[in-house]
């Protein structure tokens, strides 16, 4: 097996009602609930992270494809959102994803922008299976 990352994302919480302290390879945030949820609304709450990382992963892919073409586009933008909905008894997300074209595109960009968007690799995480494996042990401070 191996994984993606030399070192894992970590994070931490202690007694500051949902504020965590997440840390990754260069440095650090907190992520936090919303004052509505009873938190202080510091940072980003997980489901805002889990959005944010579908659009800065579809941005940077398009990017990435724009300037391999050649392509004069400056700037794109990327709106997400989420719902959760009850269907055939079984809980369903569904993720919105909206590709904002800061200038005017031919239709065929824009259509070819939209496939390789699906192409994006946290996309291709979202849309496939996904196994969360869990283990517990003890740290020794």
């Amino acid at each position: 097996m191996n994984y993606k990352f030399e070192k894992p994302v970590h994070g931490e919480i202690g007694t500051a009602k949902y504020q965590c302290t997440i840390t990754w390879r260069n440095g650090k945030f907190i992520s936090d609930e919303p004052a509505t949820l009873g938190g202080l609304d510091e940072g980003p709450d997980p489901y805002t992270l889990l959005l944010a990382s579908l659009t800065s992963c579809t941005l940077i892919t398009l990017r990435m494809y724009i300037n391999r073409k050649g392509w004069e586009i400056p700037a794109i933008a990327v709106n997400a959102n989420l719902f959760q909905e009850i269907k055939d008894g079984k809980a369903r997300t569904v993720i919105d994803r909206e590709i904002l074209f800061l200038s005017a595109l031919p239709d065929e960009q824009k259509i070819r922008l939209q496939e390789i968007a699906a192409h994006c690799p946290i996309s291709k995480i979202l849309e496939n299976q996904v196994v969360v494996r869990t283990c517990c042990n003890e740290r020794k401070m």
